[in-house]
């Protein structure tokens, strides 16, 4: 056996592989519950690909057949509600995971020097993976599904000249019909599916060249003992891969009652609408997207007014896109000269807090319909959501800071 790995190792560094980043890659020792995030990000995208699979097997990408194979495969297909339910269940859990992954690097300041590529990365697979929830959505081909791609496709027909020339070549039509879901399922299942594993990979590469950060945002490469090693760091393996099993477990725990006892979550996994076939001729009384596109579609529905002579809708649009891209400049904004919320000053914690209370009302007021919530609300949020990172280069120069020590803590 050890011949056989060494003959392996020779043409393919597998070995060297495994001690760069694994046996070998030391990561800070004081870890904690936010750290769990980023490898139950990986187990949710492995379900996904593995469930997605499964389902394509079934599947027909028509409009004639798309709702009648779904059903086929929740009714007729051994294990084949299981397998759906998994994957509808992961979408969500994917945001979930993946929102709380992000939280963690604004608390722990881990989109700062030298980690601004690892933030990019990230935000990107973020991009990246909103769009291949968007075009996994309308593949149901449900009333929420049709409905709710229209409403979304269309939005790029607010831009001004190009706009509905835009729309018509991303639907393939003059309406929502059977080429957009042929061509929404060959972007969802291989396109998209392909990039999002490049940058996935990317993104581990990126970090384990700077090393991992951790809730002191001290760097454990500066100090180091006589052979190398980092004083405050530990093998990621054996440690941590047996560390991130009981994060593992507990997902799986919750992830499981979901799964069996809650597939639907009460409409917001999976939407009541859709579970009618799509008809162009019946618009549902309250068309709202996914729980996790929620609260960037409160920000678009905050803009009611024309300016410049341009619709509300257009701005409504660029508010939202600005509302992602903001995110990607965020290492630049920060001008904090420590890294973690442990250290910042006051101001930071404060603004940390309004943005986070403001994005889950965002959230909430752009699930409920428009009349059903006070009008100020959304806009107000808006607001505060863009205050946080346009204020940021004031507020976390001018605070003061606590010092960071020279070795982590525990």
């Amino acid at each position: 056996m050890q011949k056989l790995i060494n003959w392996i190792d020779e043409r393919l560094p597998i070995v060297d592989a495994w001690e760069k980043h694994l046996s070998k890659y030391y990561a800070p020792k004081n870890f904690n519950f936010w750290y769990f995030f980023g490898s139950l990000a990986l187990v949710v995208l492995v379900n996904q690909l593995l469930t997605g699979i499964w389902l394509t097997m079934s599947y027909v990408p028509t409009a004639e057949g798309a709702f009648a194979s779904v059903e086929y495969i929740m009714r007729d297909v051994e294990f084949g509600w299981l397998i759906r339910y998994l994957h509808s269940t992961g979408a969500s859990a994917f945001f979930v995971v993946v929102y709380l992954h992000m939280f963690r690097g604004l608390m722990y300041g881990s989109y700062q020097k030298p980690r601004e590529l690892i933030w990019i990365f990230g935000m990107t697979i973020y991009l990246v993976l909103m769009a291949e929830a968007f075009l996994g959505y309308l593949l149901p081909w449900g009333q929420m599904s049709y409905w709710g791609a229209q409403v979304i496709v269309s939005l790029f027909g607010a831009i001004p000249v190009v706009g509905e020339d835009l729309a018509q070549w991303i639907r393939g039509d003059y309406l929502i019909s059977g080429i957009t879901l042929n061509r929404f399922f060959a972007l969802h299942v291989i396109a998209l599916p392909i990039v999002l594993i490049g940058l996935v990979v990317l993104h581990i590469l990126a970090l384990h060249e700077v090393g991992s950060n951790n809730p002191d945002g001290v760097d454990i490469k500066k100090n180091k003992d006589e052979n190398g090693v980092p004083r405050d760091g530990i093998p990621f393996h054996p440690y941590y891969t047996v560390h991130d099993i009981v994060g593992l477990v507990v997902f799986l725990f919750v992830f499981c009652v979901v799964v069996f006892y809650f597939p639907e979550m009460g409409g917001y996994f999976i939407e009541k609408p859709n579970f009618e076939p799509a008809n162009p001729l019946k618009t549902p009384d309250h068309i709202a997207p996914v729980w996790y596109f929620t609260p960037f579609y409160a920000m678009l529905r905050a803009v009611t007014y024309p300016l410049f002579g341009v619709d509300a809708k257009f701005w409504g649009v660029v508010v939202m896109g600005a509302g992602i891209a903001i995110l990607f400049v965020l290492p630049w904004l920060d001008k904090s000269p420590v890294r973690s919320i442990r250290y910042k000053g006051m101001l930071s914690k404060i603004w940390l807090a309004i943005f986070v209370v403001s994005f889950v009302i965002l959230g909430v007021c752009g699930a409920l319909p428009a009349d059903a919530q006070p009008s100020w609300l959304a806009p107000l949020c808006t607001a505060l959501y863009f205050a946080y990172f346009l204020l940021m280069p004031l507020y976390t120069k001018m605070e003061s800071t606590k010092p960071v020590p020279e070795r982590v803590t525990h």
